[in-house]
């Protein structure tokens, strides 16, 4: 990873911002600009300097990880001394932060170490996060490590369908899969690992339970791996013996609507265009109120980034970008399915990254 290229992407930025000091306490931030994994770390940023801040836990680890910035290990707060560590920078006149990561309490405690005439001018809210926009474009070492844990999740879904079977119960269904994601080299899972099945095949966010899996009925398995830091998601729906016909016709329209937003996928495309060329299809199948959420949204470090395939978001697709695309149809007390991709936007299109069938598979 190009951690020097990165910092200096974001001091461009903290110069267009007219700042010159920058405070990051998000953790995935500061691992994404100069690789340090630990879990208490705050990161001070100038125009010449970067310096991490950490417990004396992380001595040895940040010794190892971190790039492109000095460590200094302190018995205190990190972001305190991150604070005073730019506040005594002569050519520090402003430091930025970023409010999403930082609440009013702890706000009013950093600006209680500064110096009086500091506490009300020194620190200032981001108009907008300066280091999640470099996020959003992935380089090749990053998309090389979420194409290999996307191939990973697909491997895993093979078999788990070895495994499904009427009366397993959900949670056997993901303990299985959770232990086959860390016998192929994930560090964990992205997220709780869904497994919805007959009546609950309903819940969006059906999370393993202790039901039984149904003797006919939909099977929606939602799950992702986290490995060297960056997340996969995929969803794929099964069915326990022939599906009825009105749930044959509900995935072949859901299908239909995933293929088209996949081939929608393209550079310059805006988020919203995806999300309507899914809802489209949905509509005309007269599903569309069934359809209760967007239609994708970013993949990397974190499971849940920038942008949100939604209706009506302008924001456009960008060679670089990792995506989900996701649509699904849900009726409360009767059944459910969602079919999910990851997708990588290229300058031609997208690149579907887990290509697990998506044809309806009868077990």
């Amino acid at each position: 990873m190009d951690h020097v290229r990165r910092l200096g992407q974001l001091r461009r930025r903290m110069t267009k911002a007219e700042l010159t000091g920058l405070l990051i306490t998000h953790l995935i931030d500061i691992r994404y600009l100069v690789g340090f994994t630990g879990s208490s770390a705050a990161l001070a940023i100038t125009g010449r300097s970067a310096r991490l801040f950490t417990d004396g836990r992380y001595k040895a680890q940040a010794a190892a990880e971190v790039k492109g910035a000095q460590v200094e290990i302190v018995s205190g707060s990190p972001a305190i001394s991150a604070v005073q560590w730019l506040a005594a920078q002569p050519v520090s006149r402003v430091a930025g932060f970023d409010p999403t990561h930082t609440t009013v309490t702890e706000l009013n405690r950093l600006r209680s170490e500064l110096p009086s005439k500091l506490r009300r001018t020194f620190l200032t809210p981001l108009a907008a996060p300066l280091v999640e926009p470099l996020r959003l474009i992935k380089d090749g070492d990053e998309l090389a490590i979420i194409r290999e844990n996307a191939l990973i999740g697909c491997r895993l879904f093979d078999h788990i369908l070895t495994v499904i079977r009427p009366g397993i119960r959900e949670i056997d269904v993901a303990a299985e899969l959770e232990h086959q994601a860390r016998l192929h080299g994930a560090d964990g899972m992205s997220f709780e690992t869904i497994v919805a099945s007959g009546e609950r095949s309903a819940l969006p966010h059906g999370k393993a339970s202790t039901a039984p899996l149904p003797r006919k009925g939909f099977v929606t398995l939602d799950f992702g791996i986290i490995r060297e830091g960056y997340c996969s998601d995929m969803t794929r729906t099964v069915c326990l013996g022939a599906p009825r016909s009105e749930e044959r016709k509900a995935y072949e329209a859901v299908l239909e609507a995933q293929e088209a937003a996949v081939a929608a996928v393209c550079a310059g495309i805006s988020c919203g265009e995806v999300d309507e060329a899914a809802r489209s299809v949905l509509r005309k199948a007269g599903m569309a109120d069934a359809f209760s959420h967007s239609t994708g949204h970013g993949v990397g470090l974190e499971i849940h980034e920038q942008p949100r395939l939604g209706a009506g978001q302008k924001a456009k697709l960008q060679p670089g970008m990792v995506v989900t695309i996701e649509p699904g149809v849900y009726w409360p007390g009767k059944f459910g399915l969602r079919i999910e991709d990851m997708v990588a936007v290229t300058r031609t299109g997208g690149q579907v990254l887990t290509p697990a069938p998506k044809a309806l598979i009868e077990l």
